[in-house]
């Protein structure tokens, strides 16, 4: 799915180095999908190729499209949105619950064009992509305070040429975040399943409840390790939005 290698556009980029640069953006932003030309940004990457913006302000271009919004924000929950934004945009996994939880929270309170911004726009992107080069995979290279379960989570969203990140609804790391566990999707083996000692979570939906008709602002429901997914599914169906996953104490 994403670019191995950094591509970078200068100055003195040829025509056919432009598009190059222009497939690379496509394929990690979007997801490694087969774009029509009738879905091609042509505004954006006319402006490219004169160099009236630069690759990063064309990858918040491709973020912002309806193709990507559609496949992404529109038919994915939230929490599948925001850990393909991470790979999609920073090149990694989110580390942690509480990365996961911030953006969630900013997408329903900001709105969508504020979630990307907020990537695109960060110190992080400044400091590994800066303003030319292509976001690419960077699960396999070490860097200054990243925390080494960040790397195990990668392959659990990267899984290489073949995929189509579209083709995947669910989220992949739902799971391993909200434990801090790996990136298997599966109970602790340290806990026992259905005793007093399963760890339980905190999971605040905006949206309706289960049981009523009547809209509420918020609602909380509190589940084992184990019945966490099958809750997060629930609130899916029901179009319910998830603010925010918490350990409960």
């Amino acid at each position: 799915m994403a670019t191995l290698t950094a591509i970078e556009l200068w100055t003195n980029s040829s025509a056919e180095d432009v598009q190059t640069v222009i497939r690379s953006v496509y394929k990690q932003v979007l997801g490694n999908p087969h774009v029509m030309e009738s879905e091609r940004l042509t505004s954006a990457e006319s402006k490219l190729a004169d160099r009236s913006i630069t690759v990063r302000e064309f990858v918040r271009a491709v973020a912002k499209s309806d193709f990507y919004r559609d496949r992404y924000f529109t038919a994915c929950a939230p929490y599948r949105f925001v850990e393909l934004n991470f790979i999609h945009i920073l090149g990694r996994a989110p580390q942690d619950q509480n990365e996961v939880s911030v953006h969630i929270v900013r997408t329903v309170a900001e709105g969508y064009d504020a979630e990307i911004d907020s990537y695109v726009d960060s110190d992080e992107y400044q400091a590994a992509f800066g303003e030319n080069v292509v976001p690419y995979n960077r699960g396999t290279n070490s860097a200054s305070n990243a925390k080494q379960i960040g790397y195990n989570r990668m392959f659990a969203l990267d899984r290489g040429a073949a995929q189509i990140d579209s083709s995947v609804k669910a989220s992949q790391l739902v799971y391993a975040v909200a434990t801090n566990s790996t990136s298997v999707i599966k109970p602790s083996t340290s806990t026992v399943i259905g005793s007093g000692t399963e760890k339980r979570f905190k999971i605040l939906v905006s949206g309706s409840k289960f049981d009523t008709r009547r809209r509420v602002s918020t609602t909380e429901y509190i589940v084992s390790a184990s019945k966490m997914t099958p809750q997060i599914q629930r609130i899916n169906r029901t179009s319910g939005k998830i603010v925010s996953i918490t350990e409960v104490a």
